[in-house]
């Protein structure tokens, strides 16, 4: 999987990761930490005035680097007019003298009351590092805030979010919109974390270029997406744009095999042959009468195996003697593999020889399939995805696209892809067969498996966007809009201030 561009594709960090990049800017470049503080509080103080409605602006701070944050924003936009009111958290408060002079008191009696009048509430309680439940004082003024009528702004995180893991002790602060500092963390696209962020804007505040050492995830968006996305070149034939065979659908399950065929043609696929039950036969070709079929128990089937360019086995196939035979053939062809669903259970049942996938596999379990392939319970995949899709990649050595919000696509020895594209709507059967069938397209028009599988991501939460049927959506609205979700890539939407570097969206 090649490294994407830095300037193509946010870095997403640890708190660990962030502290160290920090400590780097300041002790070994000579960043001076008020310097990166002024940035940020100027900044903050810019988005406030572009995306908050007008009116009162209450700053709450804390006692940390974080409240001192806030009163940079305070005075900003006190020096541009604005009326500004600054409340203190705890009894401790940062220094006044980044208020610069200007006349702005630190009040302390009136916090609940500057709170409910104001018009935007400024979040500046906790810093990144806190993971513990807020103290009891401060868990009260966080209560304050989410009763308020408000607009809230966090920044850098709403105070109560573990930034580190998105876990919630405690009270936490409800932002409408949450600034970021220098990166998003993982914090911000974890639940239940990302529900408390609202809308979310990294921001560039002067800390130096991150070396590819120096982090484990890539937030990939919709710039990552169009960098990406194989070219068609102007002689292009069904022959050059990578001919599919999908292994999906028993007797009775037709319907996966559709979706996955009908998601790889929409997705560009030069060709695609089902290999299913003669059964199905009637149901795949009327659906999708652009698609080859080929009766799996037949001799020809072993010819289309060896003809495809890519191989997309699992989704309804089954589970029984003759699938997991019929895998063994599939797993010793040399095309690439992308494995779900039935195929990673006959995998994890050590029903078929899963050794040498290497680097021309994709698989694409959800957390229930993760646990079985890693011989892990469901709570430890979903307690740490990043960990769980990174172990699954380690172990096959080849790409893993672990299915959830967010989804992740590991690979050895490259970083973490995480995507937020999409929503709740996904969650319907039939669009796991949908992904995996964009993916196997992407992969048979030239991308390596770990970027198909990313590519898919993207691709497949902008088509269900598109479709805007909301809990309505079926796999075959995503299938549907996808020409227009490729065709829309480079139409991203321009950053609501130049220091924005990554959105991530409020979850829908």
């Amino acid at each position: 999987m090649a490294r994407p561009a830095l300037d193509l594709a946010a870095p997403l960090l640890t708190v660990e990761e962030m502290t160290a990049w920090d400590r780097r800017a300041i002790d070994a470049l000579g960043v001076a930490e008020p310097t990166l503080m002024e940035s940020a509080g100027r900044v903050s103080a810019d988005l406030v005035a572009l995306i908050a409605p007008p009116g009162p602006v209450c700053v709450v701070v804390g006692p940390g680097n974080n409240g001192g944050d806030g009163l940079i924003a305070a005075r900003t936009l006190r020096a541009r007019g604005r009326e500004v009111w600054c409340v203190a958290a705890s009894e401790k408060k940062p220094p006044s003298e980044l208020l610069h002079g200007w006349p702005m008191e630190l009040e302390r009696e009136r916090v609940g009351e500057r709170i409910t009048r104001a018009a935007v509430v400024v979040d500046a309680i906790l810093g990144t590092g806190v993971r513990d439940a807020p103290r009891p004082a401060q868990a009260e003024v966080i209560e304050q805030i989410n009763r308020a009528p408000g607009f809230v702004v966090a920044l850098d995180g709403p105070s109560g979010v573990d930034l580190a893991t998105g876990r919630v002790a405690g009270a936490a602060v409800r932002a409408d919109l949450t600034i970021a500092f220098g990166a998003p963390k993982v914090g911000h696209v974890r639940f239940p974390g990302r529900a408390q962020c609202g809308r979310t804007l990294a921001v560039e505040v002067g800390f130096p270029p991150l070396a590819p050492e120096e982090f484990g995830a890539l937030l990939v968006d919709d710039r990552w997406a169009f960098a990406r996305l194989p070219s068609v070149p102007p002689d292009a034939h069904k022959g050059s744009m990578g001919r599919i065979l999908v292994v999906a659908g028993r007797r009775g399950m037709g319907g996966a095999a559709v979706m996955v065929t009908m998601a790889a043609l929409r997705g560009g696929a030069g060709l695609v042959v089902v290999a299913g039950p003669e059964e199905n036969r009637l149901v795949v070709q009327s659906s999708v009468p652009e698609a080859l079929f080929v009766d799996r128990s037949s001799d020809a089937v072993q010819d289309e195996i060896d003809d495809a360019d890519v191989v997309v086995a699992g989704p309804g196939m089954g589970t029984g003697r003759d699938a997991a035979e019929l895998l063994e053939r599939i797993l010793a062809t040399e095309a690439q593999l992308l494995l779900d669903a039935d195929a990673l259970t006959l995998l994890a049942e050590h029903r078929t020889n899963g050794a040498g996938l290497g680097e021309r596999a994709l698989l694409t379990p959800h957390p229930g399939e993760m646990s079985r392939l890693l011989g892990t319970g469901i709570g430890e995949v979903l307690d740490d995805p990043f960990a769980a899709a990174a172990d699954a990649a380690d172990r096959f050595g080849c790409a893993v696209l672990l299915k959830g919000s967010p989804s992740v696509v590991a690979a050895p020895g490259h970083p973490l892809l995480v995507s937020v594209a999409g929503g709740s709507g996904l969650a319907t059967g039939g669009t796991g067969d949908t992904l995996a069938g964009i993916a196997g397209a992407m992969m048979g028009r030239g991308a390596d498996p770990g970027t198909a599988g990313a590519l898919a991501l993207t691709l497949g939460g902008r088509a269900a966007e598109r479709a805007a049927r909301g809990a309505g959506l079926l796999p075959r609205d995503i299938a549907e809009t996808l020409p227009a979700a490729m065709a829309g890539l480079h139409l991203s939407p321009v950053p609501v201030h130049p220091a924005v570097t990554a959105e991530i969206p409020p979850p829908n």
